[in-house]
């Protein structure tokens, strides 16, 4: 049996600010060659665990370790952070803080400068590496040119090229495209496959990280780590969805229908699950039993675009004559492909940007004459990097500074504040600065900051990024009730969980066109628009047509307003 390559042994760790250990008593070896995924729902630990094994702790993050950490061998405490790089590589969530270099080339080759590689050993170790994540095409590009997914094998490559045993992938779906999600965790199934590297694996969205093999998972809950086994294993039970978690879909769905899942029946895969008869007679007849029949509801125009255009510095145009209506109280799902035109749309709607050609309205008032101000005040914009949009220290001053800038009362504005932050599940950080929370957090008080201003359209970019599935179901439940409002949500989403639960309609934008304007279930189930706009079939239609169901968009929507009413009602 070889030596682990990582070994906590009673391993505790409690910040300084904070008053509890977020770490207790972990225990745990993992050996070379290994590939692991720890899941866990928000700030159960799990980033906190990464930044032990990387040296960001007690380096970078200090606080009291009980208990000891050792990384090949040797204890993090006796090494430097230098020493740990060697045999640590970590690929952050957020990919834009992790790059330092003009160009691909430059980035990568960062860490063999700082070791003063030659040159000649110095480029072919960077086309190496470029080659393995198939970035070899763009070494002269600038970081800033290249796509969310482009980028992802940037970082990884920038990790790669100093050869460590160790990888940390931390989120790296985050803030991908279905299809480029699905690519990178193949592409790190192949590294790992080639390179014999170490692969842990930080996500919490199971079912899409599980369409790669992992040896074990990993399951951390409150700071302790409550499960360490395999996939199978945790699917037949139900630690997942007790832990906060999201199970794959066609895992629940045949859970829903009476199918008793076994460890022997390999329920950690579609393809490869085994379903007796007997139960794909059960998923036939849970179907039938329920009604799926939906009813149109009339809706009140509210933001109308017409032949809108838009092009980036005498670019080719990004926007090519988009038209498209949307009613009051509808909540609407934007999605596409990385650089289809998604985000772009949204700046033009909150005048971020100004169109070439074509009108935009609202309530039949031409939005073009309002300033971005004006437009602020009926239009709130939740942007996909928290980063970007946050300018406080503190939690609660973030959240209350655009009420404080219209001047409204104190009072009012600390009851609306904490009455956002409860729904938003940040109450109990109000008084915290905001820098001690994680990117996940950061997303949540993001997002609080735009809804207490009670906007009439909330468009969000990505708003379910780093969120596990409690919190983000809690978000979406209140932006979904936010309809009898008759105020309208706006998705932009690489999620198509999210889409398919939330979304009554989901516009597909591919290369700067709409291809498609469906419900979400009739959109994942056509399988020439999926592939198209790079987006990813989902599983349950697999399950549809292994259970020898026709109708598999009926199904996927039936398995849509039954679990909505189970989680709502826990029915």
């Amino acid at each position: 049996m070889p030596e682990p390559i990582v070994e906590f042994d009673h391993f505790s760790f409690q910040y300084n600010a904070q008053a509890e250990p977020t770490l207790h008593d972990i225990n745990l070896k993992i050996y070379p060659g290994e590939k692991v995924l720890i899941a866990g729902s928000s700030g159960c630990g799990k980033s906190t665990k990464v930044n032990c094994i990387n040296g960001l702790i007690p380096f970078t993050y200090k606080g009291t370790i009980q208990g000891s950490l050792r990384i090949n061998g040797k204890a993090t405490v006796d090494q430097s952070i230098a020493e740990l790089s060697d045999v640590v590589g970590t690929v952050l969530q957020d990919t834009d803080s992790q790059f330092v270099g003009m160009t691909v080339l430059e980035d990568i080759a960062f860490v063999l400068e700082n070791e003063c590689v030659s040159q000649a050993e110095m480029y072919d170790r960077v086309k190496r590496a470029a080659e393995i994540v198939g970035i070899q095409d763009h070494l002269v590009y600038s970081p800033n040119e290249l796509s969310g997914g482009q980028r992802q094998r940037v970082s990884i490559a920038g990790v790669m090229v100093d050869d460590v045993p160790l990888l940390l992938f931390d989120e790296p779906l985050a803030n991908l495209d279905p299809a480029t999600g699905k690519s990178a965790i193949q592409l790190i199934d192949d590294i790992q496959k080639q390179t014999g590297a170490t692969v842990i694996i930080v996500e919490h969205r199971i079912e899409d990280v599980l369409y790669c093999d992992v040896d074990r998972i990993i399951l951390v809950d409150d700071g302790r780590i409550i499960f360490d086994g395999s996939t199978d294993e945790l699917l037949a039970g139900d630690l997942l969805t007790r832990s906060g978690l999201r199970e794959p879909l066609y895992v629940t769905a045949l859970k829903y229908a009476g199918v008793e899942l076994t460890e022997e029946m390999h329920p950690s895969s579609i393809s490869r699950v085994a379903i007796p008869e007997e139960g794909k007679e059960k998923v036939r007849n849970w179907y039938s039993q329920r009604n799926v029949s939906r009813e149109e509801k009339e809706k009140q125009s509210l933001l109308s675009l017409n032949s809108i255009k838009f092009a980036y510095d005498n670019k080719p145009l990004t926007i090519k004559g988009v038209d498209l209506d949307i009613g009051k109280g509808e909540l609407v799902a934007i999605v596409g492909k990385n650089g289809a035109g998604k985000t772009t749309l949204a700046k033009l709607i909150c005048g971020f940007e100004k169109p070439s050609d074509g009108e935009i309205t609202l309530e039949g008032e031409d939005l073009l004459q309002f300033s971005i101000k004006e437009r602020a005040d009926r239009i709130g914009y939740v942007m996909q990097n928290p980063n970007k949009m946050i300018s406080q220290v503190m939690i609660f001053d973030e959240v209350a500074l655009g009420l404080r800038s219209r001047k409204v009362e104190e009072d009012v504005i600390r009851e609306k504040v904490e009455n956002i932050l409860k729904v938003c599940g940040l109450y109990e950080f109000r008084e915290w600065p905001i820098s001690a929370l994680s990117y996940g957090q950061r997303k949540r008080v993001t997002i609080a900051a735009i809804l207490v201003l009670d906007p009439k359209i909330i468009i969000l970019d990505e708003p379910t990024a780093g969120q596990d599935f409690r919190h983000y179901t809690d978000i979406m439940e209140f932006l979904r009730s936010l309809r009898d409002l008759g105020i309208t949500i706006i998705m932009i989403t690489h999620d198509m969980h999210l889409m398919l639960e939330y979304a009554e309609r989901s516009i597909v934008l591919c290369d700067g066109e709409i291809i498609a304007d469906t419900s979400s279930a009739d959109l994942l189930t056509d399988l020439s628009i999926v592939k198209l706009a790079d987006l990813k079939e989902t599983s349950l239609y697999d399950l549809a047509l292994r259970c020898g169901i026709d109708d598999a968009t009926a199904f996927v929507q039936c398995f849509i307003d039954y679990d909505r009413e189970v989680r709502s009602h826990g029915i």
